[in-house]
C-alpha cells in the first residue's frame, strides 16, 4: 500500500456503487480525489438532498448503513412519521432523523449563500472521509426523465422515477435540466489535469457518471489530460452491478453489456468525444472497444480488500509507476 502514497487519483462517482469504490481507492494510500454526480439532488419538505455525496460521505466516515447502502446507521423515522400524518408530500421519499440534521445544515449554508463545494467541505470536517470530495458543479443541475404517464408526456424528476416507480415507467429520455449553463465546480478541472490517472467507478454510466460529463468542461478536461483514463464497468453478466442502469441503458439505445457501455464511453485515440484509454471488465465478459485496452478482472466489490484489488488493477492499466 505504501507504493501508492502520493499518487494523485480522480474518480468519477456517483451513488452507492460509487462510494464502495472509493473505499478500494482509499485503501490503497492513493491521494483520491472523487468528482461527485449532484444531478440526484432535490428540494425535499424545504431541504437541499444531495444524495450522492451523502453516500460518499458517509460510506467513507463510517456513518452509512452498509445494508441499504445508503442513509446513516441506526437511524430512526419519527419525523418521516410524523410528515405522513400530517398527509405531507411527498411520501415516497423518505428521511431519517439523523440525516435530516445533515440536510438542515446544508440548507441553512445554501440559503446563507455558501456554494455547495464550501456547504460540503464544512460537511466533511465532520466525517473526515479520507478523500476529497468534489462536486462536480456549484450550480443546480437536475436531472429529469421524460415518461409517459397518466396518458401524457412529462418530465419528472429522476428521484421520483427512480424511487417512487422504481424506474418502472419506461424512460423515453433524460434531460439534464442546467447542465448547458453550468461551471465544473472549483477544483474539478484542475484535479483532472494534475492526476496520475482518472478512474470511472461502476457507477449508473447514463445519471451518474453521464450527468458529470455533461458539465461543460468536464469530457474536454478528460479528453486533454496525460494521465491514463480507465473505466470500470458496472455491468457483469449483462446485468447491473447494482441498481436500475439497464433501464437508462434502455432509454439511450445501449445495450446493458459492458462491451457496449465501453463503447458508449469511447476511446481518446478513435473518437472526437472518447474519454477512455482502458477498460474493466468482469471475468467472463468480454469487450471490444475500438482503441481501448479492455482487460477482465473480478469487478465484485464484496469487500474493502477486494474493491482494493479492482482498483489496484485499474490504476495499473492507467498507466500508473510506483517503482
Amino acid at each position: 500500500m505504501e507504493a501508492w502514497h502520493g499518487v494523485k487519483v480522480v474518480a468519477l462517482v456517483g451513488g452507492v456503487g460509487g462510494a464502495r469504490f472509493l473505499q478500494g481507492l482509499k485503501a490503497l494510500g492513493a491521494e483520491v480525489t472523487a468528482v461527485v454526480n449532484t444531478g440526484d439532488d432535490v428540494w425535499m419538505h424545504g431541504l437541499r438532498i444531495c444524495p450522492d455525496l451523502d453516500t460518499c460521505m458517509y460510506t467513507l466516515g463510517g456513518g452509512i448503513d452498509t445494508e441499504r447502502g445508503w442513509g446513516r446507521e441506526g437511524e430512526s423515522w419519527t419525523v418521516k412519521e410524523e410528515l405522513a400524518a400530517y398527509g405531507a408530500e411527498p411520501t415516497w421519499f423518505g428521511l431519517g432523523d439523523r440525516d435530516i440534521a445533515t440536510h438542515l445544515i446544508r440548507t441553512r449554508m445554501w440559503r446563507a449563500g455558501y456554494p455547495l463545494s464550501a456547504i460540503t467541505e464544512a460537511l466533511c470536517d465532520r466525517w473526515q472521509p479520507g478523500v476529497r470530495l468534489l462536486p462536480m458543479t456549484d450550480d443546480r443541475v437536475e436531472t429529469h426523465v421524460v415518461v409517459e404517464l397518466d396518458g401524457e408526456t412529462k418530465a419528472i424528476h429522476f428521484q421520483e422515477w427512480w424511487v417512487k416507480h422504481r424506474a418502472g415507467v419506461p424512460a423515453k429520455s433524460f434531460a439534464f435540466v442546467g447542465a448547458e449553463n453550468a461551471t465544473a465546480g472549483p477544483g474539478v478541472l484542475e484535479a483532472i489535469a494534475e492526476a496520475d490517472a482518472v478512474v470511472l467507478a461502476p457507477s449508473n454510466p447514463v445519471v451518474s457518471i453521464g450527468t458529470i460529463l455533461n458539465v461543460p468542461g468536464v469530457r474536454d478536461a478528460l479528453r486533454k489530460t496525460d494521465a491514463g483514463v480507465v473505466g470500470l464497468s458496472p455491468i457483469i453478466g449483462g446485468k447491473p452491478l447494482r441498481g436500475m442502469a439497464d433501464a437508462c441503458l434502455d432509454a439511450i439505445g445501449v445495450e446493458t453489456t459492458a462491451e457496449a457501455v465501453g463503447q458508449h464511453y469511447g476511446s481518446r485515440k478513435c473518437s472526437e468525444d472518447g474519454i477512455l484509454d482502458a477498460w474493466l471488465v468482469h471475468t467472463g465478459d468480454r469487450a471490444d472497444v475500438p482503441g481501448v485496452a479492455v482487460r477482465a478482472v473480478p469487478l465484485l466489490m464484496s469487500d474493502v480488500d477486494a474493491t482494493a484489488r479492482m482498483a489496484r488493477a485499474a490504476l495499473e492499466l492507467a498507466g500508473v509507476d510506483v517503482g
